[in-house]
């Protein structure tokens, strides 16, 4: 086999080709402050001949001006791009790189060693089949160690390398090196990696990195290079397993064609396969795998293609196409391992996009079993996750989806968690399994329905969600409602904050976790008041938005009615009925909204009321009227 050098000189459509299909190793590099990651990167690239030469005589410069080795070649400055980082000497973000060598193509993340780093660690931890986790052969093993070993295990990365550097500062000590092996390998074992390669490394001088190394005659395993090309890869172990695609596309260009495209995420399939769509559960069969450069007799994990079928099947973007035999489990309520990468924490009950492979539902933490003390190992209880915490959570979605545990395939057990009104990804995710629940529980189809109740009432059954500062005048008007609904003939019912407190809701106290469970529980019985066929006056301050939201969205369309009761603070204040304002300013009364905890006004409610301009009767009056005469409220203002 021609060298690649000789390729580029002598053949280089043939160097092209070679190189587009070689295989791809993804690893990070991990470790303290100082360990000396950015310098083994550093080193890979430069034995790996992927620097130019301007690189190269920049990388000179560099290392005489900002260097740490004298004016000798500072390998970490070829990594640590950021003048921040520079300036302090430690990695901040994640930093990638590419290099390849004759047998293997490879891009390796850089991931910072401090706490406070940790989602920025887990971003670059999530698609990498190795992990490097360095250890100053002067220090051993530190808390810092057993944190980015517990976060490798989580991601499930399966093969680790101990790299234990700075060899040439203790002399070579193959007993130093044996007893931190040793102590390594006994936490390694307790959070369940099995995988360990231990290597002696001088990321510095070069030892065992390209090479073996005669400076350590005792180590009679390979290079790192040397590993890093043989290792197997994750996509290999991947495509024995059972066939997988989640479908991204569903390719209609005319009448005649009608193709599912996605990437396989694990296994193999051939034309006359049979095959299961999820979750409706659909069989058929394969009848062609199309691709841009024609159709393929068969096609693996890691490959991008059209699947057709033989029958019309309903599939659409988001359903996995598996192998009919042996396919994924189907659930809609799950345990993870949730890492948060929010600075608003995460609280139990609050709405969030999950985002699963293709799949777009909507879901809700239903409780946090506790959080992990990253530094530690320990569980602690938790009411909520705050920025760079991991907790382990049971997760509710509207909807049923395939998948598989992330430890089996991380394309069908990884999420993102995701705001609802910014887009913003605020977690990441790992499926452990699915919750029992999920399998026993099914909804019981009743053949009186909520349009049936509702006509046996003689109306249209109707949530009326009232908003506002506590003192704006709330239960005031939804009492004149009622009183005047009532006087109509319909049925109706008032769920006030303060009159749940004294019952349902008695054991929340004033929080935002307490908060958004007390909207939630609201919301399901408003919910199932109304399918009894009422109309339903909700009475809460419910100051925070994705909660108002996700009452909205349990309901029909035209069925919830948001009732913006518009009072400015200082008027509130000043009417103060209750004394709670003075108590507030005072110190004596907690998350107050409006003093000490905040108030989101609805962007868009359907009536506003202007309490400095209006009567509670008269409010109370033209709401009950152009609810009567109006088949859906919108836009109102009174």
């Amino acid at each position: 086999m021609a060298h690649v050098s000789d390729l580029i000189e002598t053949d280089i459509d043939a160097y092209l080709e070679r190189h587009q299909n070689k295989s791809l190793l993804r690893f990070i590099t991990c470790g303290s402050v100082d360990d000396g990651k950015s310098t083994l990167i550093g080193r890979l690239l430069y034995d790996s001949k992927m620097i130019f030469e301007d690189q190269l005589a920049q990388l000179e410069a560099d290392s005489k001006s900002v260097g740490t080795q004298g004016g000798a070649i500072d390998f970490a400055l070829l990594v640590d791009g950021l003048a921040a980082e520079r300036e302090q000497g430690i990695t901040i973000d994640v930093a990638y790189r590419f290099f390849s060598t004759d047998k293997r193509k490879f891009i390796v993340a850089d991931t910072p060693g401090h706490e406070q780093y940790t989602r920025n660690m887990v971003t670059g931890a999530s698609t990498a089949d190795l992990a490097v986790i360095l250890i100053d052969a002067r220090k051993g093993v530190l808390t810092q160690t057993r944190r980015h070993s517990f976060l490798v295990s989580l991601m499930g990365i399966r093969h680790v390398v101990l790299a234990v550097n700075k060899m040439d500062l203790i002399g070579y000590d193959q007993a130093r090196f044996a007893e931190i092996v040793a102590a390594y390998r006994a936490f390694a074992t307790d959070v369940g990696i099995k995988s360990v390669l231990a290597i002696p490394i001088s990321g510095l001088a070069g030892d065992n990195i390209a090479s073996v190394s005669a400076a350590t005659p005792w180590y009679l395993g390979p290079s790192l290079m040397d590993h890093l090309e043989t290792v197997e890869l994750d996509e290999d172990r991947l495509q024995r397993g059972p066939f997988r695609m989640p479908v991204q596309w569903v390719n209609r260009p005319n009448l005649d064609f009608r193709g599912f495209a996605g990437f396989i995420a694990s296994g193999s399939i051939k034309p006359g396969d049979p095959v299961r769509v999820l979750p409706s559960g659909k069989i058929s069969t394969i009848a062609r795998i199309v691709t841009q450069d024609g159709d393929l007799p068969r096609a693996v994990a890691g490959q991008s293609v059209t699947l057709t079928l033989t029958d019309e099947v309903d599939c659409s973007r988001g359903d996995v196409i598996s192998i009919a035999d042996e396919p994924p489990e189907v659930a809609d309520q799950f345990e993870s391992n949730l890492v948060w990468m929010s600075e608003e924490p995460l609280l139990p009950g609050r709405p969030y996009w999950l985002k699963i492979g293709t799949k777009l539902v909507s879901a809700t933490v239903t409780e946090i079993k506790h959080k992990v003390n990253v530094n530690t190992l320990e569980e602690a209880a938790a009411r909520q996750l705050d920025l760079n915490e991991i907790g382990v959570v049971n997760i509710s979605l509207d909807q049923s989806i395939a998948f598989e545990p992330y430890a089996v395939n991380p394309d069908l057990g990884g999420f993102i968690l995701i705001d609802r009104l910014t887009n913003a990804t605020l977690g990441c995710g790992m499926i452990r399994f699915a919750l029992r629940r999920a399998h026993n529980i099914h909804w019981q189809a009743l053949e009186v329905d909520k349009s049936r109740r509702g006509a046996l009432l003689g109306q249209t059954p109707r949530v009326l969600w009232f908003t506002g500062l506590s003192g704006a005048g709330k239960s005031t008007i939804a009492n004149l409602v009622e009183r005047r609904l009532h006087a109509l003939g319909r049925a109706t019912y008032v769920l006030d904050g303060d009159n749940v407190r004294h019952g349902l809701n008695r054991d929340l106290g004033f929080t935002d976790a307490d908060r958004v469970e007390n909207i939630r529980r609201v919301a399901e019985v408003a919910k199932l008041m109304a399918d009894a066929g009422l109309i339903v006056l909700v009475s809460f301050i419910s100051p925070f938005r994705a909660e108002r939201r996700l009452a909205r969205e349990m309901m029909e369309d035209s069925e919830f009615i948001e009732v913006f009761v518009d009072t400015p603070l200082a008027e509130a204040e000043k009417r103060d009925v209750k004394g709670l304002y003075k108590k507030a300013r005072s110190g004596e009364l907690k998350n107050f909204t409006g003093i000490s905890s905040p108030y989101e006004a609805p962007e868009h409610p359907e009536v506003r009321i202007d309490t400095t301009r209006v009567t509670p009767e008269a409010a109370a009056e033209a709401l009950v009227d152009r609810l009567m005469s109006v088949a859906r409220v919108i836009d109102y203002e009174i």
